[in-house]
C-alpha cells in the first residue's frame, strides 16, 4: 500500500509499505478521509515522533475491510470514525473509563502508525460506526469536534453566559459552532487575521462580536460588551503566557476559564495575575482530548448525534482537499502559511 512515512524530522515520503498485519482485536480500515491537525506539522518538521519510521495522521475515517481473528465479524464493511487514543485500560483513570487521561496510552499517528495511508490497523474498541448520512469528511473531523465539545462540557456553559473565545484555529471555530448549537447567544471572539473574521461571519458571528487584537485593546473591548463585568466563561485556545494573562484579566468575578490551547513554551503567571485568580475566585480548568467510552453520553456520541441530525456542519471549515498522494501540499501550506486555511483534508 502507499502511505506518508515520517523517516526522521523533516523527512516525510510517500512510500510503498506493507499492509498492516492485524492483531486479534484489530480491524483493517480503508482510509476514506484524513485531516491534517495543527499538531502534525511540528511532529513532521520540528520534533519528530516517538519512533521512526511512523505514518502520521490521527483525524481520519474509513471503511472496515478486514477483521482480526477475535474481532467482531459484523464490523466487516462498516463505515467508521476512529478515536485515535489507545488506552491501557488498567490504570486508575482507565478503571473509571476516563480514557483520555490514561497514564500509559498509545496513539494512532504519533506513537503508532496512523491515517495518512491507504489502510490503517485500528483496535475495534476505538471505532464508532457512522451512518450513511454522515460523510467520511465529516467523520474525519469527529476528533477535533469532540475535543471542542469536551472543553465546552467540562467547563459548563449556560445560554445566557457571556463567553469569550481567544484563538481561532480549528478548535476555536468548532467551539463557536457548538456553543451556537447549544443555544448560547453572547459569544465574543478574539483573533488576529482577516480570514478568521470572514470565516466566523460566514458561520453567523455578528461583526461587532469579533475583536481584532491587532487594532483593539482587548480588555476595553470585552468590558464594553459585558457592562464592565467581563466574560462569564473564557476559552483560552492559544497556549501562550499573554493569552493566559488575558483570560484572567478579562474573566468576570466568580467566572470560569477553560485552558484548551497546547502550550507553545513554558507557562508562568505574574504575581498580580495570580492574585486576580484568588481575589476574583476564578475557576480554572484544563482539558486535553475527549471522552470516548462507547456510551451515548460520551463526547463522540454527542457530536455524532448532531451530525446525524444535521445540526452541525463541519465541512464548512474545509478549505483544501487533496488526493492522498498530494497531501504534502497541505503540510507545506500549514508549515509555511502560504495560504489561508482552516481544515485540510486528504482523500
Amino acid at each position: 500500500m502507499k502511505a506518508w512515512v515520517l523517516h526522521n524530522i523533516g523527512d516525510i515520503r510517500f512510500d510503498g509499505v506493507e499492509e498492516p498485519t492485524l492483531r486479534e482485536q484489530e480491524v483493517l480500515v480503508k482510509v476514506k478521509a484524513a485531516g491534517i491537525c495543527g499538531s502534525d506539522i511540528p511532529r513532521i518538521y520540528q520534533t519528530g515522533a516517538y519512533s521512526h519510521p511512523l505514518i502520521p495522521g490521527h483525524e481520519f475515517s474509513g471503511e472496515v475491510v478486514k477483521v482480526g481473528a477475535l474481532a467482531d465479524t459484523a464490523l466487516q464493511g462498516q463505515r467508521v470514525g476512529i478515536f485515535p487514543l489507545i488506552p491501557c485500560r488498567t490504570c486508575p483513570p482507565c478503571r473509571k473509563m476516563q480514557y483520555e487521561m490514561c497514564r500509559s496510552y498509545s496513539y494512532l499517528g504519533s506513537r503508532q502508525d496512523g491515517g495518512f495511508a491507504e489502510y490503517t490497523a485500528v483496535p475495534q474498541e476505538n471505532l464508532i460506526p457512522i451512518p450513511d448520512s454522515v460523510t467520511f469528511e465529516d467523520a474525519a473531523m469527529l476528533e477535533p469536534m469532540a475535543v471542542a465539545v469536551h472543553a465546552m462540557r467540562r467547563i459548563g456553559v449556560s445560554a445566557d453566559d457571556h463567553i469569550a473565545i481567544c484563538g481561532v484555529g480549528t478548535i476555536g471555530l468548532l467551539l463557536y459552532m457548538f456553543l451556537r448549537e447549544a443555544g448560547v447567544q453572547n459569544i465574543y471572539v478574539f483573533g488576529n487575521k482577516d480570514f478568521q473574521k470572514q470565516t466566523l461571519q460566514k458561520l453567523g458571528l455578528p461583526k461587532e462580536c469579533y475583536c481584532d487584537i491587532r487594532k483593539n485593546s482587548t480588555q476595553q473591548w470585552i468590558q464594553e460588551r459585558t457592562d464592565g463585568i467581563g466574560a462569564d466563561v473564557f476559552f483560552e485556545c492559544v497556549g501562550k503566557n499573554e493569552t493566559l494573562k488575558q483570560a484572567v484579566n478579562q474573566t468576570a468575578f466568580a467566572g470560569k476559564i477553560m485552558l484548551v490551547g497546547n502550550p507553545s513554551g513554558d507557562m508562568g503567571l505574574e504575581k498580580s495575575v495570580y492574585w486576580k485568580i484568588l481575589r476574583n475566585q476564578l475557576t480554572v480548568k484544563g482539558t486535553w482530548n475527549s471522552s470516548f467510552t462507547g456510551e451515548e453520553s460520551d463526547d463522540w456520541h454527542y457530536v455524532l448525534k448532531r451530525l446525524r441530525e444535521k445540526r452541525i456542519a463541519p465541512s464548512e471549515l474545509i478549505t483544501h482537499r487533496f488526493p492522498l498522494e498530494e497531501l504534502e501540499r497541505g503540510f507545506h501550506i500549514m508549515r509555511d502559511k502560504t495560504e489561508d486555511y482552516v481544515k485540510i483534508i486528504g482523500r
